[in-house]
């Protein structure tokens, strides 16, 4: 029997497991990515589909790291970096407090790192605010 990625996963969900598998359709549509994206994300080990039939089927786990692994990447986090933390959870969710204690970490990185920069932004606005005026007050005395 030939199975699409829809029949694999409808008769999964048929057999009790109740809108717990998703097909990669499914994912591209909800994510709004495409489907080399997730192929991609795959391998570099950070998603890992079953196969049905040699149809990819995905799990609410693999749904759920795929919306960490999007949302890490927003925010400029690198794909080493995401698939660490997404290691730290481990088979069972045994690791998740290390997994909490390294997100706090690398947030309060990021947030010193963004606060420092941004400072340095001001002090430059302010700088060239003066520079502006100055310029300006320069052309106006020679009308």
């Amino acid at each position: 029997m030939n199975w699409s990625a829809h029949d694999a996963v409808a008769a999964h969900r048929d057999d009790g497991g109740a809108g717990e598998l998703f097909g990669i359709t499914e994912l591209c549509r909800e994510f709004g990515i495409s489907l080399r994206a997730i192929r991609f994300y795959e391998d570099k080990g950070l998603l890992h589909p079953r196969r049905v039939n040699g149809t990819r089927v995905y799990t609410r786990r693999d749904r759920a790291r795929l919306a960490l692994i999007l949302r890490a990447k927003a925010i400029g986090t690198p794909l080493a970096e995401i698939k660490h933390y997404l290691d730290l959870y481990g088979t069972h969710g045994e690791g998740r407090v290390q997994q909490m204690r390294y997100a706090l970490q690398r947030t309060d990185a990021a947030i010193a790192e963004l606060e420092a920069k941004r400072a340095h932004i001001d002090a430059t606005l302010a700088e060239l605010r003066v520079i502006n005026e100055t310029v300006r007050r320069g052309l106006a005395d020679r009308r």
